[in-house]
């Protein structure tokens, strides 16, 4: 049986087929940590028993919250990249990514084709293919700006709550507030991620990585129609949540592991490809 460890990894012993097995890395959004996955990764190792799944934190986040965020996308990668070395963990790994977490995945695909087996882009937005009302609702941005100016981390984490989740468990919320108090997120990293964000655009073409959209249909902070003009852009496959928020693997994340280990079986029957050309 697959085992919990803070809720940041679930090891298997056993190996099995290629994308239902390996390495899957989990990478959350914008002042989240590997903790705020909740029971998802064991909800997906439930889903994917053969594979190893693991969460690591981007710096200025979680365990790392005493680093500096970096104010780049790539310089994202670079750190996510030395950690993995650092762990020893050998690739091609599987990226589950989030929000930020999404524009990681998708300038890692296009820089490092080779070290990712596919992405799952949740909830993500990409300059150059999504508009800024869209990559950030405007009726969002109020609430947003109040965030930092909220007297209590139970506070200032109630009011993340409200924008990102739709059908959040009741429990979460002294969860998140606990994490809140062991890693406290700088203003300086929130707006260094925030940066790092607006500056990345989308590559010139598709990276050369399977991968699969997943997004929320009461997404009250990104647009869901980020993720599905990301899709026909690209030509990926696309499933949306219609009573899911922003925080999909919180609101429902036995149907995104569902949804992942679909794909992952898909990718699995399917024959090779050729590598795209460029």
């Amino acid at each position: 049986m697959p085992t919990k460890d803070h809720g940041h990894i679930c090891r298997p012993d056993i190996v099995g087929s290629l994308h239902r097995s390996g390495t899957w890395l989990l990478l959350r959004g914008l002042t989240r940590e590997a903790g705020h996955w909740g029971d998802f990764p064991c909800q997906l190792q439930a889903a994917l028993p053969e594979a190893r799944i693991l969460a690591i934190d981007l710096p200025g986040n979680g365990t790392l919250h005493r680093q500096a965020s970096p104010s780049t996308i790539p310089a994202m990668v670079a750190a996510c990249r030395a950690e993995l070395a650092t762990r020893g963990v050998a690739g091609p790994v599987h990226l589950v990514a989030m929000s930020l977490g999404a524009m990681v995945a998708v300038a890692w695909a296009a820089a490092h084709p080779d070290e990712l087996s596919g992405s799952v882009l949740i909830n993500g937005s990409l300059r150059g293919i999504n508009p800024l009302h869209q990559r950030l609702q405007p009726a969002s941005w109020l609430p947003l700006m109040s965030v930092p100016l909220k007297r209590t981390a139970r506070d200032k984490e109630a009011a993340i709550l409200r924008l990102t989740s739709h059908r959040a468990p009741p429990d979460v919320l002294d969860d998140w507030e606990r994490l809140a108090g062991q890693h406290p997120v700088s203003t300086r990293n929130a707006l260094r991620q925030l940066l790092a964000a607006a500056r990345f655009k989308a590559p010139t073409s598709q990276p050369g990585v399977p991968m699969l959209v997943l997004c929320g249909g009461q997404d009250a902070l990104v647009s869901p129609e980020c993720s599905l003009a990301i899709a026909r852009r690209w030509d990926l496959p696309v499933h949306l949540h219609r009573d899911a928020g922003h925080d999909l693997p919180l609101d429902d994340g036995a149907w995104v592991a569902a949804r992942i280990k679909d794909w992952a079986a898909w990718l699995d029957s399917a024959p090779p490809q050729p590598p795209r050309a460029g």
